[in-house]
């Protein structure tokens, strides 16, 4: 049980801007315990989600401070932003899961006002995803000698 706490904090802080390693963490449990693959799946694609969705509610939140100084984009940048995101819309979503570009795209559809429903959908698509092709290559290199 206490792995599966691991592997869910881990994942939530890899959704934000700790630099964490869920990854990693959902690979060593999948060669410890295999058969618990759907579990482990279920466990790190909700914990990453989440994750993303406090970026998304940190977007929101910032959105109303846009007049401030402190503001973390200039207006040029928030400007520009907008344009690729109207020009990629909620499809650049299904980034979501990458590194460094990830975490920033969830804040950036928070603060753009993406419908919930539509971000928790397809960035549960783009995680899901890339837990699934972690534990494939996992178990298929581990245990199968590919």
């Amino acid at each position: 049980m206490l792995s599966l706490w691991a592997l869910f904090f881990s994942a939530f802080g890899a959704a934000t801007l700790l630099p964490l390693q869920s990854e990693a963490v959902l690979a060593g449990l999948l060669l410890r315990q295999p058969e618990a693959l759907f579990t482990l799946l279920l466990v790190a694609t909700l914990g990453n989600v989440l994750g993303s969705i406090i970026n998304w509610l940190l977007g929101r939140a910032l959105e109303r401070f846009r007049e401030r100084r402190w503001f973390p984009f200039s207006k040029a940048q928030l400007a520009r932003a907008q344009q690729r995101y109207q020009r990629w819309g909620q499809w650049s979503l299904l980034l979501s899961w990458m590194p460094v570009i990830g975490d920033p795209l969830t804040l950036i559809a928070g603060i753009l006002r993406e419908p919930f429903w539509r971000f928790v959908l397809l960035v549960t698509l783009a995680k899901a995803g890339r837990y699934l092709a972690v534990a494939w290559i996992t178990l298929g290199w581990f245990q199968h000698g590919w």
